[in-house]
C-alpha cells in the first residue's frame, strides 16, 4: 500500500492551470484511433439514410414512434431500449475489464471532438512550441485572425453537431426546410444552441478537464481494472536507470536502461499524464505513447515495446490466465448475450398491430330476455404502422357464439390505441360451464397487401350449468 501512495505522490493533474498541447506524431495506434472516432460519422450522416421512402432511422417522440429501418417501435415495445441499454453498460464493462479505458481513448465523443478541435489548432497555430508562443504573445492582427479562425471552426462544428443530433428526432429534411426560415419550433433552436455551445467549450476549452472532473464513468472504471487488465504500460525494469546516450556508447558500455528521457511520451499524451509513474488517473488508454517511445526506440536502434499495452503480472513476470479463462469475462459475456437474445427476440416478434381484450367485470355477465346469456368486452386496438388501417375483429370457440359491435371494420389510427366495446353472446343450452375459452382475433390488410393478425385470449362467463 505504501508503494502506490509513494507511485501517485509523482503523478501529474492537471488542475486547469495550463493548457496541454499536445504533439501529433503518425504510429500504428494514432491510425487505429481515428478508424475507431470514424465511427461517429454515422452520427452525421445516419440521418440522410432512407428507407422505403422516409428517414431510416427517425425518432419520433411527438408522435411516440421509434422508426428502426422496416421496424416501428412504440412506447409499449420500449422494454427493449432496457435491454439495449444494458447491452452496451456491460459491454463498456467488458471492455474495461479486458483493456482498461480503451472506450475513452477511441472512441468516446469528448476525445474524438477534443481530438478534431486541437487537429484545427494545430493547422492554424502550427506545433505545440509555436502555440504556446502565440499565446503568450500580445496581441496583433495576426494572432487576432487566427484565433478568430480557430474559434469560428470550432463553432461550426459544434453546430453542424448539434443539428445532427436534432435530425435523429425531428427528421433530416424536415429540418432543412424549417430550421433556417424560422418554422422550427423552440425546443429545436434550443437544443442546437445547446449542443453548439456544449460542443465548443467541453472540447474547445475544457478538454481533458473533462475526463478529469466532470466525466462520472472515469472514476467507475478505476475499481474495474486489475492486474492482468492490459493498459499502455512502462516496462521500469528494461528502462530504468534513465539516461541520455553518451557519444560513442556501445552495447557493453552502457549503464543506463533503454528509456532515453526524451519525454516524448509525455509530450503526445493528451491529458499531460507521464506513464512512466505507473498507470494513473489520466490515462486514457489511447497509446499515443506507444507510438512516440517506438519511434524514438527506431532512432536510437533499440527494441520497441519499452511502454507496450501489457497488464501488471506480465510487467512483473508473473504468469497470467488467458482472457478468456476469466470468470469476469464469462459472467459479462452471459449477460451480453442475454440482453441481445431479448433485443432479437423482441424486434423479430413485433406485429403490425396488437389486441387487448377486457372483460367487463360488473357484472361479468347479463341473461338476455331470449334466455341467452351475454358478456361485455372492451377491445384496446394498437396500430404500429405508419398507416391508417381498417381492422376486422372475429370470435372463435368452440361452442357456438355470437359477436355484435364488430359487424363493421374499425378504424384504427397509426401509432395510436384504439378502444371499441363488443359483445359476445351464447345460447344457454351450449352454456357447459362456468368459464369457456374464447380467442379474439383482429385481421387487417397493410398497404402493400400483406396480411397481419393478431388474436387475444380471453373467457366467456356464465352461470352455473
Amino acid at each position: 500500500m505504501d508503494e502506490i501512495y509513494a507511485e501517485a505522490e509523482q503523478w501529474h493533474v492537471n488542475t486547469g492551470n495550463e493548457t496541454i498541447h499536445a504533439k501529433r506524431v503518425p504510429g500504428r495506434w494514432r491510425t487505429i484511433k481515428w478508424l475507431a472516432a470514424s465511427v461517429w460519422l454515422i452520427f452525421f450522416l445516419g440521418p440522410y439514410l432512407r428507407w422505403d421512402g422516409r428517414q431510416a432511422v427517425l425518432f419520433d417522440i411527438p408522435n411516440r414512434q421509434y422508426h428502426l429501418f422496416g421496424v416501428t417501435v412504440l412506447p409499449q415495445d420500449f422494454w427493449m431500449l432496457s435491454l439495449l441499454l444494458l447491452f452496451f453498460a456491460i459491454l463498456l464493462a467488458v471492455a474495461t475489464a479486458l483493456a482498461g479505458r480503451v472506450y475513452c481513448g477511441y472512441f468516446c465523443f469528448q476525445t474524438v471532438w477534443t481530438d478534431v478541435f486541437t487537429l484545427i489548432e494545430e493547422k492554424l497555430e502550427g506545433n505545440p512550441a509555436q502555440r504556446r508562443k502565440l499565446e503568450s504573445a500580445p496581441l496583433t492582427g495576426r494572432k487576432l485572425r487566427v484565433k478568430a479562425l480557430k474559434h469560428l471552426a470550432w463553432v461550426l462544428i459544434g453546430f453542424v453537431t448539434g443539428f445532427s443530433f436534432v435530425a435523429w428526432f425531428y427528421g433530416a429534411g424536415k429540418l432543412w426546410q424549417d430550421f433556417f426560415v424560422g418554422n422550427a419550433n423552440a425546443a429545436v433552436y434550443a437544443s442546437v444552441a445547446l449542443f453548439t455551445v456544449g460542443t465548443y467549450v467541453l472540447a474547445g476549452w475544457l478538454r481533458e478537464q473533462v475526463c478529469f472532473w466532470l466525466c462520472p464513468y472515469a472514476r467507475i472504471q478505476g475499481v474495474m481494472l486489475d492486474r492482468t487488465t492490459v493498459v499502455p504500460t512502462y516496462d521500469e525494469r528494461r528502462g530504468e536507470p534513465r539516461g541520455r546516450m553518451q557519444k560513442g556508447e556501445t552495447e557493453a558500455t552502457r549503464t543506463t536502461g533503454d528509456c532515453v528521457d526524451c519525454n516524448q511520451c509525455v509530450a503526445v499524451c493528451p491529458t499531460g499524464v507521464d506513464i512512466r509513474q505507473g498507470q494513473q488517473e489520466g490515462c486514457i488508454t489511447c497509446g499515443l505513447c506507444i507510438d512516440a517511445c517506438n519511434a524514438v526506440m527506431d532512432k536510437v536502434g533499440r527494441p520497441r515495446g519499452l511502454i507496450r499495452y501489457a497488464s501488471l503480472d506480465e510487467i512483473e513476470g508473473k504468469s497470467a490466465p488467458p482472457m478468456i479463462a476469466r470468470p469476469r469475462v464469462w459472467v459479462y459475456g452471459a449477460i451480453l448475450v442475454l440482453a441481445l437474445s431479448g433485443i432479437i427476440y423482441g424486434l423479430s416478434s413485433l406485429s403490425a398491430i396488437e389486441l387487448k381484450v377486457l372483460h367487463e367485470r360488473a357484472p361479468l355477465f347479463v341473461q338476455l330476455s331470449d334466455g341467452s346469456i351475454q358478456n361485455k368486452y372492451t377491445l384496446k386496438l394498437l396500430n404500429k404502422t405508419s398507416e391508417d388501417l381498417m381492422v376486422s375483429v372475429s370470435v372463435e370457440s368452440e361452442v357456438p357464439v355470437t359477436l355484435s359491435g364488430a359487424e363493421e371494420p374499425i378504424a384504427a389510427k397509426h401509432g395510436e390505441v384504439n378502444p371499441g366495446i363488443v359483445f359476445v353472446k351464447m345460447d344457454r343450452e351450449h352454456l357447459d360451464a362456468e368459464r369457456i375459452p374464447l380467442t379474439f382475433v383482429a385481421a387487417a390488410t397493410l398497404p402493400d397487401g400483406t396480411e397481419v393478425e393478431a388474436t387475444r385470449e380471453s373467457a366467456f362467463f356464465g352461470p352455473k350449468p
